[in-house]
């Protein structure tokens, strides 16, 4: 039960909550959203979703306000990302409208496990498409599921808020193809990266950090989430085909000029790394995650490290990004006025 939860100890993982809120498309509409207590799907084994990776997700927030008062972070901006993702793979996706009742029925139907203001905690939402009608070839998928799930979470990697990692450059592999789908939220992005990720964190890397598929001279994002830096008084961040389009990393610049600093979306060369005051992963579920390090080597495998780069930050958050961090914090927390009206209050 939510109540036997504690608030202060939450991680980033799966937590059953009580309902989830499905709707089906088929013969060119969508249902009436329904909830259900029953969190598994029932549908073909030959559904394109297991043979073909016809699936992607979105991610997204809703906070417990200081005031009470319960907020949803930018849900539009990840209705429309949905949409270009769905329109990409060829599924129907859901309207904004619909994206938002069903966001908003989720949180209602699971206000106990909504965390109260103060432990800085949320709600993570996460909506997730997926083609379910029976198909041998390679096709999209005709019938869809809309799900919105949720689960009460704390940071990321189960690390003190705040608190900078290490990363690893990935040089001999890739997140995405060029002209590929990097930058839509599609399931098999993930997939992909596994198993360098996973080779990372085993030799204690918290990050690993790709660079562009074409050259690898460029930086690209991190295997969780989207780059972002700090030089003097500028906010740099990657522009690639191959990056996903983060809510959050968009969210930052537009705070960042609001604090007076310059933004720039460009090319980063790599070597630009040795430049870099402050160096940050940045995304729905940390907002922001310090690197303090950055180790480059010719092959992941590799224990030779040939060049690691230190960021002046630190063992410490950058006071930059610090700043940064508490300001989104705060509009979602209901502390500071939403002057750019992004959040939808229940």
């Amino acid at each position: 039960m939510a109540a036997q939860l504690d608030w202060s100890d939450l991680s980033f993982k799966y937590r059953k909550t009580d309902k989830i809120i499905i709707s089906y498309y088929k013969d060119g509409q969508w249902s009436a959203p329904q909830a259900s207590e029953d969190f598994n799907f029932h549908f073909s084994a030959f559904a394109g979703v297991f043979h073909y990776a016809n699936s992607c997700f979105e991610g997204l927030k809703a906070f417990r306000g200081v005031d009470g008062k319960v907020r949803l972070f930018r849900p539009d901006e990840n209705a429309k990302r949905m949409q270009r993702t769905g329109n990409h793979i060829g599924m129907a996706a859901p309207s904004e409208e619909l994206f938002l009742e069903m966001c908003l029925q989720c949180v209602k139907e699971n206000i106990d496990y909504l965390p109260p203001y103060g432990y800085n905690a949320s709600m993570y939402l996460r909506p997730l498409l997926v083609g379910c009608n029976p198909q041998l070839g390679i096709a999209s998928s005709q019938e869809v599921i809309f799900a919105v799930m949720c689960a009460p979470v704390g940071t990321y990697s189960g690390a003190k808020m705040l608190t900078p990692g290490t990363a690893a450059l990935a040089r001999n592999y890739d997140r995405a193809a060029p002209n590929g789908t990097g930058a839509f939220k599609v399931a098999a992005n993930y997939a992909v990266s596994l198993y360098p990720y996973n080779m990372a964190h085993r030799q204690g890397y918290r990050e690993l950090l790709f660079l562009d598929p074409a050259t690898k001279t460029k930086i690209d994002e991190f295997g969780s989430s989207n780059f972002l830096a700090i030089k003097g008084d500028t906010y740099v961040t990657p522009l690639s085909d191959s990056v996903l389009p983060s809510i959050t990393n968009k969210s930052l610049q537009q705070v960042a000029i609001d604090l007076g600093l310059k933004v720039e979306k460009r090319a980063v060369p790599v070597e630009e790394l040795a430049e870099f005051d402050e160096v940050n992963a940045c995304g729905t579920a940390v907002v922001i995650t310090p690197i303090c390090s950055i180790d480059d080597k010719k092959r992941l495998e590799d224990t030779a490290v040939t060049r690691k780069f230190e960021i002046p930050s630190g063992e410490e958050c950058g006071k930059t990004s610090r700043k940064l961090y508490d300001r989104i914090r705060a509009i979602q927390d209901g502390a500071e006025e939403d002057i750019h009206s992004w959040c939808v209050i229940l």
